[in-house]
């Protein structure tokens, strides 16, 4: 049967796509995508992701683009943020999207609405970004932490 289904002489029921997928250890939809087409890869070497200059940017914020991701309406932007020396608290960004923050480096207090969170290295957060949100007190430097936004496109 299962000759027969490869060579396109028979169609298979769903039962039989059921079984064929129970015996193979894989969800029945594997057989539906499209995994050829993809095209959704980002590699960035060590060191070298993208410096992005913003305008109107908070002094002594570096962002580092590390990828760029965008599959279907999902829009995903993954950068190393640093504090330069000149660096200040800032607790006033906020954009559309949910924000994933990991410390790397550094103590610091984060601000998100109304409550303070301590971090250390390893440290993470997950919040809705349209409140506002920042970094509320620099406890020890350097400070540097893995930020990723994700939005969806309308």
């Amino acid at each position: 049967m299962l000759s027969r289904i490869e060579r396109g002489l028979v169609s298979p029921s769903v039962e039989t796509l059921d079984r064929i997928a129970r015996g193979l250890g894989v969800p029945v939809s594997r057989f539906f995508g499209d995994q050829t087409s993809r095209t959704d890869l980002s590699y960035v070497p060590a060191g070298k992701g993208i410096l992005v200059e913003r305008v109107g940017a908070v002094a002594g914020y570096r962002y580092e683009l590390l990828g760029h991701q965008l599959s279907g309406n999902l829009f995903v932007e993954p950068y190393l943020v640093t504090l330069l020396p000149q660096a200040e608290p800032y607790v006033t960004f906020q954009h559309p999207g949910v924000k994933f923050l990991h410390l790397l480096t550094g103590h610091v207090t984060y601000r998100y609405g109304t409550k303070v969170v301590k971090l250390a290295p390893g440290d993470s957060l997950q919040f809705d970004a349209t409140a506002l949100h920042g970094i509320d007190s620099i406890e020890e430097s350097p400070v540097s932490y893995l930020s990723v936004v994700f939005t969806m496109r309308e």
